[in-house]
């Protein structure tokens, strides 16, 4: 549902708004706010700051649109205003561009073209909100944004929404290449970052197929994150197919290197948010919590190619794959034992 604020001191307006777009409001596709001037609409973008979209006259009492227009682009920069004014001389219509605004209409308004308007430019604000959202999420786009992007993304109000934070249910898989050390210690560095990259390439395409996200690329190892409906079967789904992928690659191309792995999946609620230095412009979007430190110590703990998961994870799972009990197993930092179980297949 789109939310829009209606700013002009037309009481009217208000009246008028809600009979031609009646349908609209009914099916939930647009819900409507109204601010007789600027000063008033700043109050209200303060009190509801999920407002996508801003009809705004020019001239009203108090503060005109075109003052509104530089507060909402100070505010905000993914928040875009609509001009609605029977001012549309080319000297208005350039100053509101100038502005920020997004377009112009002139009155007395054409509902029809008011509507074509508005689904245009909530369409074009969404589209922004999911480049954002790919960009917090995906940790290889970010490493190619230099300073000057970040820069730019600070002064114009989005530097807000990249500390956003949340709790999300999901599930962390952490896939370690076992013994890399040795080889990085014995070869050049120029085949040990073909070997890894080829090997992480491999692991890179299993979790994508389950819908995975790479959190991050930590030495020889990767952190996974999987939402979503049944995450955790696809986290193992992932796992299982990274290991099998391997395994062939092994048998196929017959490597100088027999590269094995690790790893340790657990599941349950995560805080997820972007971590780091805003000093810097260096932060990581990432899940942080209790969850991922015992997949982390999970994967520590297993052998070569074993895929471990906690007892409770077991349960959730069971009727869908094959394991098998290890047993008991301390965990750093955790007074009590652990009892884990491998997956088989």
């Amino acid at each position: 549902m789109a939310k829009i604020l209606v700013v002009d001191d037309e009481a009217d307006l208000e009246v008028l708004i809600k009979q031609k777009f009646r349908q609209k409001i009914r099916q939930n596709e647009y819900e409507f706010l109204f601010a007789l001037n600027g000063r008033h609409a700043l109050e209200q973008l303060e009190k509801n700051p999920d407002i996508d979209l801003v009809l705004s006259d020019i001239n009203m009492p108090e503060m005109d649109g075109l003052t509104l227009l530089t507060r909402i682009s100070e505010k905000n920069s993914l928040l875009k205003a609509v001009i609605v004014s029977a001012y549309g001389d080319m000297e208005n219509i350039r100053i509101a561009m100038n502005r920020g605004a997004f377009d112009f209409v002139t009155k007395p308004v054409d509902f029809k073209d008011l509507e074509i308007t508005i689904d245009k430019t909530i369409n074009h604000v969404n589209q922004l909100k999911e480049t954002l959202k790919a960009v917090k999420e995906n940790d290889i786009l970010r490493m190619y944004v230099d300073e000057t992007v970040l820069n730019f993304m600070g002064k114009n109000g989005v530097e807000n929404a990249l500390f956003e934070n949340e709790t999300v249910e999901g599930s962390v898989a952490f896939i370690d290449i076992v013994e890399f050390t040795k080889i990085s210690e014995t070869e050049s560095p120029d085949v040990v970052v073909k070997l890894l990259n080829k090997y992480f390439d491999i692991m890179v395409r299993e979790i994508i197929n389950q819908r995975g996200i790479v959190d991050k690329f930590m030495g020889d190892c990767i952190m996974a994150v999987f939402k979503g409906e049944y995450h955790l079967d696809r986290a193992i789904d992932a796992c299982l197919a990274i290991r099998e992928s391997l395994q062939k690659v092994e048998k196929e191309e017959e490597e100088d290197y027999k590269l094995k792995i690790s790893i340790g999946v657990n599941s349950g609620e995560m805080v997820s948010g972007n971590i780091g230095s805003s000093t810097l412009k260096r932060l990581d979007y990432t899940v942080i919590g209790d969850v991922v430190n015992v997949a982390a110590r999970l994967q520590a703990s297993a052998s070569v190619n074993q895929i471990l998961i906690s007892a409770g994870n077991y349960e959730k799972i069971k009727e869908s794959f094959q394991c098998r009990e290890v047993g008991l197993i301390n965990l750093k930092n955790k007074k009590a034992p652990l009892k884990v179980y491998e997956v088989i297949c």
